[in-house]
């Protein structure tokens, strides 16, 4: 049976332990048998499995055959150029994995050093890796728990339970059985490793140590967990199989066609090899990498750290962010909203433990010194009350409970000050809070009134001590007329889902909790984890970029429907699911169920990534954000993880993949947008590769097939494959956003890169090139009569010309003629003029020309060259003009 369903002598019995604890040799029996009390680190792959792993993915594979060729055809500068883009790609990878690797090592810094435990009927101070099942554990306020506990005692407890269910406050426990399928933010009368204590004292039974704990358990979740490839390294896998496959094909046909016309079989050998590398953009993976770093560095400055260098790209196809509540939707800060008195309502501005803001009622004004009702309730909420809020070097803070330091800013934003308070109205004695009477009061010495009790606590409980309501005119008997207005205000306020506490006062003869009988009730605070700044504009550009907003929380149904609402996730048809219905369902259920849910409450760390996977089994693409030890395996699991860099558990900080340093939920629409700027720049580069080279790889298929000589040589080939898909392509990594980034839908997570519509583009503007390259060429061969080296050199110039000058068509999916859309890369600018020049110096100077077999043209050819390689870049603007006139909706949303 859980613990937690079973009372305190039936759970000491199935642990075979007693009130007085284990004795020395029963401990050191059952240490023997179930091991320390602590969590094992996962086993690691050697730091050389990592590495062959890096060497041996698919991308690269092409990148090995490029260095190959060049080494086989002598062209040691390109071997060079390869093998250094070899070693940053498998660099980059190779630290990537072995980051990711230390998740499991920052839960071993939630580990708690020591445990007072009773042994023997005697108390001591062990290790707390020594601790085992059975053992009887005490807890103070600020202790860390050790191990997985039942109560057995309990006084005025509360414990910090956030890092583990995602509950936003102190959660108060007790001593009594809860039933059996109690979830497991809702069992009250557990403590788990890993929380704090905030409040009390407790004695409690260890029920599970090390990796058997709840903290245990998420450790072994995410060890469990494979390291999953993000959807662009599945895609350029992909991608890379094809491209290995269709060079070997080109190049064995331009081969076969050359030898069966009795070309030199060495040539012929040569020309395929080269048109083989042609086929294959080997740039592809280094202008890849570029680009992810680009957009890293531009993240970075947006206060996105990236961990994982595929997690730039991935955040820009995400169609789903699970998000976290407490300090992630949220502040993470309780604050008052409403003074609700009993016959007026005051609203309270500003958010947070900074105490700014104004105290209004109708729009007016509110002064504390002048409204004797108003000033009792803010003293009310001062005195009975044992938090601190002070102002640290990070920003205002409270030591203490929430709650109370939001009803403690509420009154510093009244200008009043406790310290001063309880110099005038010292105290004389206290009753703590405890899970049974839901309610603290202390007692003050008041000049004139004499001893008198300030309460604070859950509603009913407090109005039961009431005799009397405090209004305007005076105190009014309380009566069944009023208990109901009472109670009715209390039940509006949870609906808003605020967090409502009553306040009470009145003089007693003792301080004591016999005494608290004759009160007069004062009001209602009602108090909430209000939005974080942004939350609402972010949550709203996202549903404009066709991406769906989740909340996961640990807290209540009615608290999480109320920020969910409030927030714009909830909307009209949306379902709320709690944990326990949650874990009701079948995967199949769940994965259906999960279409119509905006929000989940009462999860445990198993729900949220069950949650994860239901999402990703309907074939969406995942981001999960949050910052406590209970996201882990959920952050992991997910396509992109993102974490808070400030408020973030060392558990998630490792775990995720990116990190918000400025625990801003704003920044991770930024991100996105940065995401989506990254696909499209490689969609781009994408397209100009591939149109080039494939018109290379035409020009030459097409004079074999038509039994002419070549038009290109293949050292040519090679040159152009190292200046027009090197600069251009890197320039394309830069280019900025377009307009509409943030308004189109995500696109299909199982779209190929090279989707059948793309082909098309990219075929049609490789044929343009290509007729241009076979007009230049036939032009010199009808003016010589013989395609000799003047021939082959327009050809080589026309080509590598045109190739440069596509770039505009690549840019953006509009056209590039105006003034600022030609400088807005300019980049691009100087690529195509680099590329030009370049060009010019293989053809005119000799040393080089001699090598690459070029001969010097003319001016008159030249214009000739100029003119035709003109020709696609033109077409192609004008074709996006026309596309612009006549918007297709279907129309991919670049190129």
């Amino acid at each position: 049976m859980p613990l937690h369903s079973l009372s305190v002598d039936a759970a000491l019995q199935q642990l075979g332990s007693a009130r007085d604890g284990l004795s020395d040799a029963e401990a050191a029996a059952r240490l023997a048998r179930h091991g320390p009390n602590a969590l094992r680190a996962p086993r690691r792959g050697s730091a050389w499995a990592i590495l062959l792993d890096q060497l041996t993915k698919v991308v690269v594979v092409p990148l090995f055959a490029a260095a190959a060729v060049s080494l086989i055809v002598r062209d040691f500068v390109e071997a060079a150029a390869i093998g250094a883009v070899l070693v940053i790609n498998t660099l980059v990878g190779f630290v990537s994995d072995l980051r990711a690797r230390r998740a499991m090592e920052a839960l071993l810094r939630l580990e708690t050093p020591g445990a007072s435990v009773v042994r023997g009927g005697r108390a001591r101070a062990i290790d707390a890796r020594d601790l085992v099942p059975g053992d009887i554990v005490r807890l103070e306020a600020g202790q860390s728990v050790p191990a997985d506990a039942r109560i057995i005692e309990a006084t005025d407890v509360q414990a910090d339970e956030a890092p583990l269910t995602g509950e936003s406050l102190p959660v108060a426990k007790h001593a009594e059985s809860l039933a059996e399928d109690t979830v497991l933010p809702d069992r009250a009368n557990m403590l788990y490793k890993g929380t704090i204590v905030v409040t009390g004292t407790a004695r409690a039974v260890v029920g599970a140590t090390g990796m058997a704990t709840e903290l245990g358990r998420i450790g072994g979740l995410v060890g469990a967990l494979p390291d999953e490839r993000t959807p662009l390294e599945k895609r350029l896998d992909a991608l890379g199989r094809r491209l290995v496959w269709l060079a070997v094909g080109i190049g064995a046909i331009v081969a076969a066609i050359g030898a069966l016309r009795g070309l030199p079989l060495a040539r012929m050998i040569e020309t395929g090899i080269a048109l083989a590398i042609a086929a294959v953009p080997e740039g592809l993976p280094a202008v890849a990498t570029i680009a992810l770093a680009v957009g890293m560095h531009r993240m970075a400055r947006r206060h996105a750290l990236v961990r994982r260098l595929p997690s730039v790209e991935t955040l820009g196809s995400v169609t789903v962010i699970c998000a976290d509540k407490t300090g992630t939707l949220t502040a993470g800060e309780m604050t008052v909203t409403t003074l609700a008195l009993p016959d007026r309502e005051i609203t309270i501005s500003g958010t947070g433990y900074e105490p700014r803001g104004l105290l209004t009622e109708g729009g007016r004004s509110m002064q504390p010194p002048h409204d004797p009702q108003l000033r009792t309730a803010l003293h009310v909420a001062m005195l009975a009350n044992r938090a601190e809020v002070e102002l640290g070097d990070e920003g205002w803070v409270v030591h203490g409970d929430p709650t109370e330091g939001a009803l403690l800013v509420a009154a510093r934003k009244a200008g009043l000050a406790r310290a001063e308070l309880l110099a005038a109205h010292p105290e004389a004695g206290d009753v703590p809070f405890s899970s049974e009477r839901m309610l603290m009061a202390t007692f003050h010495q008041v000049p004139g009134k004499g001893l008198v009790a300030h309460v604070k606590g859950a509603p009913a409980r407090v109005l039961e001590r009431c005799s009397r309501v405090h209004t305007v005119g005076g105190d009014r008997p309380m009566d069944e007329a009023w208990r109901g207005t009472i109670m009715a205000r209390n039940d509006a306020l949870a609906a808003r889902g605020l967090r409502v506490l009553a306040l009470a006062s009145g003089p007693v003869t003792a301080p004591d909790e016999a005494s608290l009988g004759d009160l007069a009730f004062v009001g209602l605070a009602g108090m909430i984890d209000p939005p974080a700044p942004g939350v609402l504009e972010t949550i709203r550009q996202f549903r404009q970029a066709g991406i769906r907003t989740v909340m996961i929380t640990g807290d209540q149904r009615r608290t999480a429907e109320a920020i969910a609402e409030e927030l714009g996730i909830l909307s009209l048809g949306d379902e709320v699911l709690d944990g326990r219905a949650l874990a009701s369902l079948s995967d199949a259920e769940l994965t259906e169920r999960v279409a119509r849910v905006a929000a989940f409450c009462r999860v445990s760390p198993e729900d949220k990534l069950s949650i994860v996977r239901a999402y990703q089994r309907r074939g969406e693409i995942v981001a999960m954000l949050g910052d406590g030890v209970n996201d882990a395996a959920a952050l992991k699991k997910a396509d992109v993880g993102v974490t808070m860099g400030v408020r973030g558990t060392d558990v998630a900080r490792e775990v995720a993949a990116v990190v918000l340093q400025d625990d801003r939920f704003a920044t991770i629409g930024s991100a996105v947008e940065e995401g989506r700027v990254i696909f499209d720049n490689i969609r781009k580069f994408v397209f100009y590769l591939f149109s080039c080279n494939l018109a290379e790889v035409l020009v030459l298929l097409t004079a074999a097939l038509a039994g002419f000589p070549l038009p290109l040589l293949p050292l040519q080939i090679l040159w152009l494959n190292l200046v027009t898909d090197t600069f251009p392509a890197l320039a394309l990594a830069l280019e900025p956003a377009e307009e509409d980034v943030m308004h189109r839908p995500p696109r299909d997570p199982e779209e190929a890169i090279l989707s059948p519509r793309f082909l098309r583009s990219i075929s049609a503007y490789a044929v343009l090139i290509t007729a241009a390259t076979l007009s230049a060429f036939a032009l010199a061969v009808l003016e010589d009569g013989v395609a000799g080296p003047r021939a082959v050199t327009m050809s080589f110039a026309t080509l590598g010309l045109a190739q440069g000058l596509h770039l505009g068509n690549a840019r953006r999916r509009t056209a590039v003629l105006t003034p600022a859309a030609v400088i807005a890369n300019r980049w691009a600018l100087g690529a195509v003029l680099l590329v030009a020049i370049l060009q010019v110096v293989a053809v005119q100077f000799r040393p080089l020309g001699t090598v690459l077999h070029t001969q010097p043209l003319a001016l008159r050819d030249w214009l000739v060259v100029g003119a035709l390689a003109l020709v696609p870049a033109v077409v192609g603007q004008v074709a996006k003009r026309i596309r612009e006139a006549r918007p297709d909706p279907r129309r991919e949303p670049s190129i």
